[in-house]
């Protein structure tokens, strides 16, 4: 693994002395990029304290011996002097280096920090990858670099990678999910996509940080043993199957779908598309019958993600159901599969968790919940004209404080609607906005008048 980490190392030296010295004219600046690289490493060294051999070997190889080409020195004698004590502090703000590709970068429209993002990330998984299994702090630490990293970009007006221009507005979580059964499943092959492209529509997304964290700390994990992978060593087996807790409308369907092409672009799946189905789509009417048609369905996740909605429901009608039998035969099927398939349960927090401790084939292959939480008035509100703007609508002040009005009027209790709820208002809306402009003359009526929603157009839906 460490003749990884040193080509990571090398060229992230490579690449900034190149560029620093393109913005300089001419200057050498490789002594200030190998510090760089040895900042980075011995920040994500220290980021859970462990300082373990392998990880200073690597040091001592790849980059002390290019910060003084004589030194000799040992692991020990690196923990003897608390050498990397304290070092993981640097990560909590942009290194002086990054800031000026940043600030060129704005003045002149190019990427360099992109470039600066890749190769430092690079770098950190391949540091993480050192040892067999990373701890949670340097996957925290990894993603929240990660994160003031885009958040310097975003500051100064600089694309962020996977984004061809400015940083994009939020997009709404939850676009594509719909409330109605899916008896057969609907497969769309995606066209494979670059990763930091994924990750960064998973960020566009409104809302959901807690469930962005999750799925970005997976990624990161699953990078770092396919680094360890690609040289032969030792990985720990990480599982790709998942619950997604939380109320109908959060986003679970498109996250989903964005996990299941992340996915693939690490490898883990071979087509990434996500094939969706509930209780119906699963269970047949007839004894014998179950078996065969779940296992149509899951045929035709082979290579992505299944997502089963509502999958509690599965387990609900006792012993002779003949979900239980739909059950037995998804773990089996996980099993013989497990090298190219996803499967994500999904539905209310009580009931999953009912779910996955009624099978131990569950409880053993279902090891990660992420929940999804209800989005607020202000993100709603957010999404709701994220939706109206799509159709070349938007609101007028009187319109947004009415929708808020109604919004904040709607009880949050279990099975509230979140995106779906104002997708109905914006629906209704477009309706009554419709009858109150029914009677108008055609030339009496122009576009803003056709595409402005007003307090009147904004009523709770029954």
């Amino acid at each position: 693994m460490s003749e990884a980490f040193e080509d990571h190392a090398v060229d992230l030296i490579d690449t900034m002395s190149t560029m620093l010295s393109d913005l300089s004219g001419g200057v050498d600046h490789r002594a200030e990029c190998v510090i760089e690289a040895s900042n980075l490493v011995a920040a994500f060294i220290d980021a859970d304290g462990r300082h373990t051999t392998d990880e200073l070997d690597a040091w001592i190889g790849a980059i002390g011996t290019r910060l003084r080409p004589s030194m000799i020195v040992t692991p020990q004698q690196l923990r003897d002097d608390d050498t990397f004590a304290g070092r993981k502090e640097w990560l909590d703000s942009p290194s002086t280096m990054f800031d000026l590709l940043v600030r060129a970068d704005a003045k002149d429209t190019k990427r360099r920090a992109n470039e600066y993002y890749t190769l430092a990330l690079a770098l950190a998984h391949a540091t993480a990858a050192l040892d067999l299994i990373p701890s949670p702090d340097e996957i925290r630490a990894i993603d929240a670099f990660r994160s003031m990293l885009l958040t310097a970009m975003d500051e100064h007006g600089v694309p962020r990678p996977g984004r061809p221009d400015a940083p994009a507005p939020a997009t709404r979580a939850g676009a594509t999910e719909g409330g109605e059964a899916m008896i057969e499943p609907e497969v769309e092959l995606p066209a494979e996509r670059p990763i930091e492209e994924l990750l960064a529509e998973l960020d566009a997304l409104i809302g959901l940080d807690h469930v962005k964290e999750e799925v970005r700390r997976l990624t990161s994990l699953l990078r770092i043993q396919e680094l360890r992978a690609a040289r032969d060593l030792p990985t720990i087996e990480t599982s790709k199957h998942l619950v997604f807790s939380g109320n109908p409308g959060t986003g679970k369907t498109t996250v989903a779908r964005l996990l299941s092409q992340i996915f693939r672009s690490l490898g883990v799946v071979t087509k990434g598309h996500l094939v969706e189905t509930d209780r119906s789509g699963l269970v047949a009417g007839f004894v014998g019958q179950t078996a065969t048609q779940t296992r149509k369905v899951l045929d035709s996740a082979i290579g992505g993600t299944l997502l089963i909605d509502e999958a509690y429901a599965l387990a609900r009608g006792g012993e002779n159901d003949f979900g239980l039998e739909a059950v037995d035969t998804i773990v089996k099927f996980m099993e013989d599969h497990r090298d190219d398939l996803s499967v994500v349960a999904a539905g209310y927090p009580a009931e999953m968790q009912t779910l996955i401790d009624s099978n131990p084939g569950l409880q053993s292959r279902f090891t990660r919940t992420i929940h999804f939480p209800d989005y607020d008035t202000d993100e709603l509100i957010a999404i709701f004209e994220l939706i109206a703007g799509g159709k070349e609508y938007h609101l007028d002040e009187a319109g947004a404080a009415q929708l808020r009005s109604v919004i904040d009027a709607e009880p949050r209790g279990r099975g509230f609607g979140n995106g779906r709820f104002v997708r109905n208002v914006f629906e209704a809306a477009v309706g009554h906005h419709a009858l109150r402009l029914v009677d108008t003359d055609d030339a009496d009526i122009d576009d803003a008048e056709l595409t402005t929603l007003t307090a009147p157009d904004i009523h709770p839906v029954d």
